[in-house]
C-alpha cells in the first residue's frame, strides 16, 4: 500500500463525498479516483479492499468533525451552567451541519454496517469511544448533568441533525436553534 498521507487523506475525503452523493453502493475505487481527480487505480493502491475504504472513511469523518483545540480551550473558560451547555450544543450542531457530506456518509456507513459485521464492529467501537469521550469531557469540565444527560443530548441532537440534513425544510435554522435550546433546557439540570 502507498504511504503518501496527503494523498490518502484526499482519497478518504473523496470517499466521504461519494458516500454522501451516491450511497454505499456507489462507493467504488473508480468513483473515489474520479472524485479525487487522480489516475484510475490510485485508490486501490492505498486501500486493500472496499471494506478498508469504508472503515477508514468513517474514521476520517470523525477526524474532520473534531472541534479542535480552540473550541476545547474556550470550553474550559465557560461558566459551568446550562447556558454554557446550550452554547456548546449549538456549536456542535453547527459544526456537524456545516459538513453535511460527513454526516450523510456516516448514515450510509451505518446502513451498510447492518450487512457487514466487521464494519458494524468498527463503527460501534468508534461511536462508543466518541460518546465516552464526550461523557468524560462533560464530566471533567464540571458542566451540569451526568453521563445520562450527555447520552440523552447525543440521541436527541443526532436525530435533529438528521432531520436538518435530509429534510431541511422541516425545521428552518431559527426553529432548529429553538429546538436545541429547548432540549438543553429539558435535559440539563440547572445548577
Amino acid at each position: 500500500m502507498r504511504q503518501n498521507p496527503e494523498r490518502r487523506t484526499a482519497l478518504l475525503d473523496a470517499a466521504i463525498e461519494v458516500l454522501a452523493d451516491q450511497g454505499a453502493r456507489g462507493l467504488t475505487f473508480r468513483a473515489v479516483d474520479q472524485r479525487a481527480a487522480v489516475p484510475t487505480g490510485t485508490a486501490s493502491n492505498y486501500f486493500p479492499n472496499r471494506d478498508a475504504l469504508l472503515t477508514q472513511a468513517g474514521r476520517r469523518v470523525f477526524e474532520r468533525l473534531d472541534p479542535g483545540p480552540e473550541v476545547i480551550g474556550e470550553t474550559f473558560a465557560l461558566p459551568r451552567t446550562r447556558a454554557s451547555v446550550d452554547r456548546l450544543m449549538h456549536e456542535m450542531v453547527g459544526r456537524i451541519t456545516a459538513f453535511p457530506s460527513g454526516h450523510l456518509a456516516m448514515l450510509e456507513l451505518r446502513l451498510e454496517s447492518t450487512r457487514r459485521p466487521e464494519l458494524r464492529a468498527v463503527l460501534t467501537e468508534q461511536i462508543k469511544t466518541n460518546l465516552q469521550e464526550n461523557i468524560d469531557f462533560h464530566l471533567d469540565t464540571g458542566m451540569p448533568g451526568d453521563a445520562d444527560t450527555v447520552v440523552h443530548l447525543y440521541l436527541s441532537l443526532n436525530w435533529l441533525i438528521i432531520e436538518r440534513l435530509t429534510l431541511p425544510d422541516l425545521f428552518d435554522e431559527a426553529r432548529t436553534d429553538a429546538l436545541i435550546t429547548s432540549l438543553v433546557d429539558q435535559l440539563v439540570p440547572p445548577r
